[in-house]
């Protein structure tokens, strides 16, 4: 029995406030749900008095005692004529605090995702848009597997023929991961597919998950573009969010409003959100048509991300020879590189069959393998060299061409194009301090 039932039985419920005496020591708080099954059964999370949360973990010694009970607070659900005539953007909610609405009194937050709610977060756009909202699944972004790629992608793909734009909201940590996926796995886009989430959540003063759904609403209503993007701040107050190509954006802060940033490219658009408008500042790859879509939703499931370290074992790679992966992406040093005793390895590895691929820990630049012996000896052993892509998204490519794709030759081939805008072939010298340095 958790101590969440303990509790229940003695008439102490969440929204409550308690005290908790641990050590000599007195926490007050409000009771919070906890949303995790692995925080273990003995775990309380407590709302304190400055807005922050705490786990305490709960033992023989600790006592805990009501100090009031919250106040019942039923929501007023309020109705919400849509304008069916204005343009339609669908929004897709796989999980997370973005899509939740808080409870002020007791300071809990519930998961959230009717239009209504919607409506009244951002009023300003009632009457602008027609917005049909649906849960697609309830995940931690971290607990993100490759069947759930599989599965927005199907669920994009319904909506997107219908609709001015698919929005996606998603966990961040990952949220990069599914763009890329989303990236490859619906061809012919029509419309853009915009992923957004938030860093802070919403029962915090600094919440980014307003203004973030408001860009992307924005950018699914103005922007000319038909790609699999990623929408959040552009700085850390709330002055523009930009528009990220899927393939080309990575989460670089753990905490920032604005920590998704655009690597080896420029960011496709500048969202004015306080005047509406959306100003292209990048490439656009892809512009909305009348094409059909076609969805590609099979990812391969033994592929693997495997960082170089010094000190690499090699019994790790044999891990992977013995289950028969069909493809592994090295994230190697510098320009493209593992250290030579591993080369033998990964020999085996791609004379057994397996697709091995080589990219950057660097993240920012270009690979190029023939510069030194070692790289030479990795292109000669049959390692495809991965250009400018990042690691994550060599690594979805990959595991969507070998879903979809039966012939190695065509896989490795296609590898090797530019099918996304994931590869650049030229890098500007300012792609790197323009948007890291001086931002």
């Amino acid at each position: 029995m958790s101590i969440y039932d303990k509790l229940r039985e003695r008439g102490i419920e969440i929204g409550d406030r308690v005290r908790v005496l641990r050590d000599n020591e007195e926490i007050y708080g409000v009771l919070m749900p906890r949303y995790s099954i692995y925080e273990g059964e003995n775990l309380l999370v407590i709302k304190l008095d400055n807005g922050y949360n705490v786990g305490i973990e709960v033992d023989e010694n600790t006592k805990i005692d009501l100090v009031s009970k919250r106040e019942r607070i039923v929501f007023k659900e309020e109705k919400v004529l849509f304008d069916k005539s204005k343009p339609k953007v669908s929004v897709l909610s796989t999980g997370g605090t973005i899509a939740s609405r808080v409870d002020y009194k007791t300071g809990a937050v519930y998961p959230s995702l009717r239009t209504e709610d919607l409506i009244k977060m951002i009023p300003e756009i009632e009457g602008l848009v027609y917005l049909d909202a649906k849960q697609i699944m309830s995940k931690f972004s971290e607990d993100m597997k490759k069947s759930d790629w599989s599965l927005i992608a199907r669920e994009v793909y319904r909506s997107m023929k219908d609709s001015y734009g698919v929005i996606v909201l998603h966990g961040t940590d990952t949220m990069s991961d599914s763009a890329s996926a989303l990236a490859f796995s619906i061809r012919n886009k029509s419309v853009p597919i915009i992923f957004v989430g938030s860093q802070r959540s919403s029962d915090r003063p600094s919440t980014d998950s307003y203004f973030n759904i408001k860009a992307s609403i924005i950018t699914a209503l103005k922007a000319p573009f038909a790609e699999s993007v990623v929408v959040m701040h552009g700085e850390t107050s709330d002055s523009y969010a930009l528009v990220h190509r899927g393939v080309k954006v990575r989460k670089m802060h753990t905490s920032r409003r604005d920590a998704f940033q655009t690597i080896n490219d420029y960011p496709i658009a500048k969202v004015l959100v306080d005047r509406m408008e959306l100003e292209i500042i990048g490439r656009i790859i892809r512009y909305r048509s009348n094409e059909e879509p076609v969805l590609m939703d099979k990812f391969e499931e033994k592929v693997a991300l495997v960082k170089f370290y010094p000190g690499f074992d090699e019994g790790i790679l044999d891990y992977f020879l013995e289950k028969k992966y069909k493809g592994i992406v090295i994230e190697g040093t510098g320009l493209g590189h593992v250290s030579n005793d591993l080369i033998p390895k990964i020999k085996e590895l791609i004379d057994s069959g397996t697709i091995v691929t080589m990219t950057s820990q660097c993240l920012f630049g270009r690979i190029d393998m023939k510069v030194y012996s070692t790289g030479r000896l990795l292109l000669k052993a049959g390692v495809l060299p991965s250009e400018d892509m990042l690691p994550e998204t060599a690594y979805v490519k990959l595991s969507w061409l070998l879903g979809n794709f039966k012939d190695l030759e065509e896989v490795k081939r296609l590898y090797l194009e530019n099918l996304e805008g994931e590869i650049n072939e030229r890098l500007s010298l300012d792609m790197y301090p323009k948007w890291i340095t001086n931002h």
